[in-house]
């Protein structure tokens, strides 16, 4: 069983949002629309992100069995208050729900996170309708996921057994960041590694059950990369640092990550790092910037052992599905 846990999707149409910078859809034909921002052009777009039988087709092609289907972040509306960010949320989920009719679709939601009363009641809903798990933003404005009311939300994901995938978004914007597609080539991997700390250092795991199952995009952004350098500033300037419990080398089976890092010797270094119960396919599918073919870097890693690549390739995400 492969199992793809990082794609996308975006309906082929909604009703206004209501607000004059809301996002909409320019269809431009049958397979092709733009993602607007107001007037601004955020994103291209194909039928791969709206029709299923496209979708399963490219699923077929490259092997993969089955799809979490996440939300595009650009949709969560944080930023706007939280009884129109539900109403967006409501929009939005139920339409996964249309794209994600086939069992070899599993939908996960979006939620007004601004709001941990109004977030734990539409996962509850979603839940219901038959979501399998919600994914966030790594943050909501300036509060980080140890936010108490992040929190909260988290804690109820927690007590319900909902998978949460954690994905980066509203990257900070300067002049430096505009070339090069910057923000997704550095402030993607920040943010990721950022949002780690913080469930760390801000004792989020320390206060919420191993019951909470959490995956981060991306692999974790930079995280593998530089947790020496986090082990030994906890250790040298606990003072600052040492705000949980336990050094963050004793968090690592906490949360798992994803595969997306595209070299095999950066995967590596995330098996190594994390483990190979803790790293789980994701592609980005179907946007440009995702592996294609989809668990192409695992499968020909030649450093993983039979047993670990079937781990990697969905077993890891099955148990994360708590499949």
């Amino acid at each position: 069983m492969i199992i793809d846990a990082h794609t996308h999707y975006v309906p082929k149409g909604w009703p206004d949002l209501g607000w004059a910078q809301a996002p909409r859809l320019r269809v431009e034909s049958e397979r092709e629309a733009m993602i607007l921002l107001g007037d601004r052009e955020f994103r291209r777009i194909a039928d791969d992100c709206w029709n299923p039988s496209v979708r399963l087709d490219q699923m077929d092609a490259d092997g993969v069995d089955v799809q979490v289907v996440s939300p595009t972040p650009v949709f969560f509306s944080y930023q706007r208050p939280a009884a129109q960010a539900v109403g967006v949320a409501r929009i939005l989920n139920d339409l996964a729900l249309e794209i994600c009719a086939s069992e070899r679709l599993v939908p996960f939601c979006q939620v007004p996170l601004q709001d941990p009363d109004l977030a734990c009641a539409e996962l509850d809903r979603c839940l219901a309708a038959g979501h399998a798990g919600v994914e966030i933003g790594n943050h909501v404005g300036d509060r980080d996921l140890d936010d108490e009311g992040i929190v909260q939300f988290l804690q109820h994901c927690a007590a319900v057994g909902a998978p949460v995938f954690v994905h980066p978004w509203d990257m900070p914007e300067s002049p430096r960041l505009q070339r090069w597609m910057a923000q997704w080539l550095v402030g993607m991997p920040a943010e990721t590694h950022l949002s780690v700390l913080a469930l760390i250092l801000g004792g989020v795991f320390d206060r919420i059950s191993d019951d909470l199952r959490v995956c981060f995009a991306h692999g974790g952004g930079s995280f593998a990369f530089w947790l020496g350098r986090f082990e030994n500033a906890w250790h040298r300037r606990n003072d600052v640092v040492g705000t949980s419990e336990f050094p963050p080398s004793a968090y690592l089976e906490r949360f798992s990550v994803d595969s997306i890092v595209f070299d095999e010797r950066a995967l590596r270094l995330l098996v190594d790092t994390m483990g190979e119960d803790r790293v789980m396919l994701g592609s980005d599918f179907p946007y440009p910037l995702g592996e294609s073919p989809v668990g192409s870097l695992i499968g020909n890693a030649g450093f993983l052992s039979d047993t670990a690549r079937a781990k990697l390739l969905g077993g890891n995400a099955a148990r994360f599905l708590g499949r």
